[in-house]
């Protein structure tokens, strides 16, 4: 199908992989965990992001496992072709050979046919060798009605998570260029939405969210008209940006910076300083141990905060070394749970309110704390970076998702083989991808409801019914057409049967407990 399977040219090395994978993890959803763990309760909050990071990981292996498997059907395809061309030409040779008065020793099969000559990678099967997107596995091994369903859930959580992305980076915009702030406006206060944004000037907040998010999709919008290796360097880019501090190496593009200068990262500055108000103020949140009451904003929170199975192909694919592929994400989604639970731990404790995007509260005008207006120029301006953070972190992630959305949508309505017009392949479907999370984004600015539906809902059918249903559909049409002569390197360390089972009933009975919560709290 049309823009899914294509062969990797530009490799990279497993730690660059890794921080890609890292970029598109940590985002959003991270800003979204210390409101809702407040809301849900320490000892609660604690234990679901725990059990969902270990449940992403297996869903991980299992995305993983199933790519495998799909390089090895087409890879069997090809091996087949190769042998019907060869026993084609064996067939003419010995045709010509009974014709013509030839040397009796002449061989039969020209060493250009050869078995022997064919390339090794051929002959092992279970590689990752081409970026296969997950659409494309639909298709391998789903039924017609099976396909439907992957499509639809799909379709609605890219989105649903462009939707966020843009409302995320808007709201930051907007946050830090509105500077009106009425007489009566506490620093425990949320301005609301109709709050006019600048003093003698008709222009309100909502008026500037919107403003600022068309400005935003029109600057990263244009990307998804391209592949997935242009936004490389905004990769880069973001993964400095995220790490390093406020230091004249900021402007090194150099990927071995982003070890040298971890501690000076913004998450990292966002966790020091709320522990550094624990020690010095004391505690002025005082979550719960856990009201079940705020389980939907949680569950949608984490579902959301670890997925990544969207866009593991584009970024996996290109690794050049992949043989310890799974032990490096287990090192990755280790390091991103410790992390969430040190920002959502000191974020819940050390604030006595938080706004929905957790880097508000860091602002100049911050609804967390109370920020003094006589602050030395330091501290302003890492208020200032702290606060425009979403827009350095989701303005990488936004084009891929982008371009996987745009992928995906072409294996739904396009037919293999078919010609179609240009203007249909390379303008109608990336227009498809970006103008309708556009417009959800331009009706709300509500940020938390929008993780919570996204997360909970299709992010749940993404992050676990998919992976489990495709390793299911991999390992079986494997067996058919391979058996099991071949081993697949890429077997997710959760291979047994009941691993799959066990997922699928998470995932049920944890709608049927969301979903029973989000009518108390939204019907009843």
């Amino acid at each position: 199908m049309p823009g899914i399977v294509s062969h990797v040219e530009d490799q990279y090395s497993t730690w660059t992989g890794l921080v890609y994978v890292f970029n598109l993890i940590v985002g959003t959803g991270a800003l979204t965990l210390p409101a809702v763990f407040n809301r849900a309760g320490w000892l609660l909050g604690l234990t679901v992001i725990c059990t969902l990071a270990f449940i992403s990981f297996i869903t991980v292996t299992f995305v993983i496992e199933t790519m495998a498997s799909a390089n090895a059907i087409m890879q069997w395809k090809r091996l087949q072709q190769m042998k019907r061309v060869s026993q084609t030409l064996l067939a003419l040779q010995v045709n010509e050979s009974q014709d013509e008065d030839s040397d009796e020793d002449q061989p039969l099969v020209s060493p250009g046919v050869s078995w022997e000559k064919f390339p090794s990678q051929l002959q092992r099967y279970y590689m990752i060798q081409e970026k296969i997107e997950m659409g494309q596995m639909a298709s391998l091994f789903f039924t017609r009605g099976g396909r439907t369903l992957f499509f639809l859930c799909f379709a609605i959580y890219l989105y649903g998570d462009l939707s966020i992305y843009g409302t995320a980076v808007a709201k930051s915009l907007a946050d830090v260029a509105c500077t009106y702030q009425p007489a009566n406006y506490s620093c425990n206060m949320t301005l609301p939405v109709s709050a006019l944004c600048w003093e003698n000037s008709d222009i309100t907040r909502a008026d500037a969210y919107r403003i600022f998010l068309g400005v935003f999709i029109c600057t990263l919008g244009p990307f998804v008209f391209f592949n997935v290796q242009k936004t490389k360097y905004l990769q880069i880019l973001t993964s400095v940006m995220r790490w390093l501090g406020l230091h004249y190496n900021i402007l090194c593009l150099n990927i071995k910076c982003v070890s040298q200068w971890r501690k000076r990262a913004a998450f990292g500055f966002m966790t020091v300083y709320a522990a550094y108000k624990l020690i010095v103020e004391g505690p002025k949140g005082h979550p719960p141990a856990a009201d079940l009451l705020g389980v939907p904003s949680l569950f949608g929170a984490c579902v959301y905060s670890f997925m990544c199975h969207h866009s593991l192909p584009a970024l996996v694919a290109p690794i050049a070394d992949k043989s310890k592929l799974t032990r490096c994400l287990a090192l990755d989604y280790l390091l991103i749970t410790v992390f969430y639970l040190l920002l959502a731990m000191t974020g819940a404790f050390a604030f006595q309110h938080l706004d929905d995007l957790y880097t508000l509260d860091f602002g100049p005008r911050g609804s967390g704390d109370c920020n003094s207006d006589d602050v030395g120029l330091l501290m302003k301006v890492i208020e200032y970076f702290l606060a425009l953070f979403p827009v350095f972190t989701l303005s990488t992630s936004f084009p891929i998702i982008a371009i996987t959305l745009r992928n995906n949508l072409k294996s739904l309505f396009l037919t293999d083989g078919r010609h179609y017009r240009w203007c249909i392949r390379k303008v109608v479907f990336p227009l498809l991808a970006i103008v309708p999370p556009f417009v959800v984004a331009f009706t709300t600015e509500d940020l938390k409801k929008l993780v919570a539906i996204t997360g909970s809902y299709a992010g749940a059918g993404i992050q676990y019914f998919i992976p489990a249903a495709l390793v299911l559909a991999a390992r079986k049409k494997t067996m058919e057409v391979i058996g099991m002569g071949v081993k697949n390197d890429f077997s997710s360390p959760f291979s047994g049967r009941g691993w799959v089972i066990f997922v699928i009933i998470w995932a049920i009975a944890c709608l049927i407990l969301v979903s029973v919560n989000f009518i108390k709290i939204y019907v009843m």
